[in-house]
């Protein structure tokens, strides 16, 4: 999460969908997947934080 709380938003992406393809458990994934809208929606790109 540094590198999204470093405003490095692209970094933390790769970090995040990286983190979707190894983590089994629903809650760390729901977390996860939280983390990735956030961005999302910071970027403006607000479709895709739905999604």
């Amino acid at each position: 999460m540094s590198a999204q709380s470093e405003g490095n938003y692209a970094e933390a992406l790769q970090n995040y969908y990286e983190a979707m393809r190894l983590e089994i458990d629903p809650y760390d994934r729901s977390y996860i997947l939280y983390n990735i809208g956030l961005i999302h929606t910071s970027n403006g790109e607000h479709t895709k934080a739905l999604i």
